[in-house]
């Protein structure tokens, strides 16, 4: 059986206006792994995405209380990397180069078979990952160095899983992490266990973090979020 590449629990926010459509495709990425979750409206999407941070977001461009090449032209200018996929009935070639040239990552006309729509979204996923691996590694924290090349914080020793999880909120710092992504991307699951685990080792880089004034925030229903005591 075609096994897909692993994807790290990524979150896809769904907005389309088509509900029958859009609730199946939903279930279907959580079948595959992913996290996604399904919106109806444009207004409702914005929302979401104020709210949470996402990996991938899959649109339509109509039926969505707004006009869709404004929704996409906002996301684009407030979220210029986040990748995006067009889910449409849209398919002239004029609607297409508008989609492209407002920044979307790609095109995908419906009806659409999800096996092949999963391959294009792991195909943008695999870019946008290694982009992330060769990002920014040293952080400088209000005079304190975090070393995620040497597992150090301020010249002292860290242990993997504490480097791992500290450089995931440095890189989101202000941002809200999602448990969820943190738990499969370090842990591999998402579990009773896992969450408590967790929780210690949030624990252990509060210590690290204080003399730095610097705190991580649990934000309740959605994960953690590190902040500037300042």
């Amino acid at each position: 059986m075609w096994r897909f590449l692993e994807i790290m629990a990524a979150k896809v926010l769904i907005i389309d206006g088509d509900v029958s459509l859009s609730t199946v495709l939903g279930d279907y990425l959580n079948s595959r792994g992913y996290k996604s979750h399904v919106v109806h409206t444009g207004r409702a999407g914005q929302e979401c995405l104020r709210a949470e941070s996402w990996d991938m977001i899959l649109m339509e461009l109509q039926n969505l209380g707004m006009n869709g090449y404004d929704l996409l032209k906002d996301i684009r200018h407030r979220l210029p990397t986040i990748p995006l996929i067009v889910l449409t009935n849209r398919s002239d070639r004029e609607d297409q180069m508008r989609a492209f040239q407002l920044g979307c990552d790609d095109y995908q006309t419906k009806p659409f078979t999800m096996d092949i729509l999963i391959c294009r979204m792991e195909a943008i996923l695999r870019r946008v990952r290694a982009f992330e691996e060769n990002k920014q590694k040293v952080f400088e924290l209000n005079g304190k160095v975090f070393d995620a090349i040497h597992q150090t914080f301020d010249g002292k020793h860290m242990s993997s899983r504490e480097s791992d999880l500290l450089l995931m909120l440095c890189r989101h710092e202000n941002e809200v992490v999602d448990k969820h992504k943190i738990l499969v991307s370090l842990w591999k699951e998402d579990n009773a266990f896992t969450a408590r685990s967790l929780g210690v080792y949030i624990n252990h880089l509060r210590q690290f973090l204080t003399p730095a004034g610097y705190e991580i925030i649990a934000v309740r229903y959605k994960g953690y979020k590190l902040v500037t005591g300042d």
